[in-house]
């Protein structure tokens, strides 16, 4: 305990612990870009050295897998909830659009720093590999609902998934806390808009 204090005293500036330093990095990933942001620039907007940070990664790429990984662990889960797993493809395929909308609104600064990965590092290609799975996961759902005659059979399933999520994934383009808008209100807005226009009958059933 007493060496762990005297590393805590060395950072230069108390509390900041891994948590608050993933929630600074990825802002200033985001504002600057990954590859335009150095560990200096990192330990400027701290306000704390390198050596502080060093005590928590290895480096700017474990910050970014950090990073990257809490957005997709999260989607992760979503698919794995009751909700999604259980019930009527077209019901367990609303769930997970809306639930993704929430996670998104919830850990949107780390969504939108996975969103923006191209790919350009070992990392980034891990994240865009575990995007593809997920990808997969709700096409295949989509698949299902087709199967069942919950939604119309004239759109492509894969291009089903790809217009659903870009809808999703363009939340983060405009979508800003301080204006009032809950993520309640979104889902419901992306679901209905959505989801109207994929069944196969023009409501819900109750």
């Amino acid at each position: 305990m007493a060496d762990n204090a005297g590393r805590s005293n060395r950072r230069g500036r108390p509390g900041y612990d891994l948590g608050r330093l993933l929630d600074v990095s990825v802002r200033v990933f985001n504002e600057r870009g990954y590859e335009g942001t150095s560990m200096e620039v990192l330990a400027q907007r701290l306000g704390i050295t390198k050596s502080a940070i060093y005590y928590h990664v290895s480096g700017k790429d474990e910050l970014l897998r950090l990073s990257v990984d809490r957005a997709l662990d999260a989607l992760f889960a979503v698919v794995e909830e009751e909700a999604s797993t259980n019930g009527r493809a077209i019901d367990r395929l609303e769930h997970v659009v809306r639930r993704s909308i929430e996670v998104l609104v919830a850990e949107l600064p780390f969504v939108t720093l996975l969103l923006r990965v191209r790919g350009n590092t070992r990392v980034e290609r891990q994240a865009l590999a575990r995007r593809r799975e997920f990808d997969l996961v709700v096409s295949d759902l989509v698949e299902q609902a087709e199967a069942e005659g919950s939604i119309r059979p004239d759109v492509d399933p894969a291009l089903t998934t790809r217009l659903l999520f870009g809808m999703v994934n363009s939340i983060i383009e405009w979508y800003r806390p301080s204006r009032g808008l809950r993520a309640e209100q979104v889902a419901d807005a992306v679901t209905k808009i959505a989801f109207d226009g994929l069944r196969t009958g023009s409501r819900k059933p109750a």
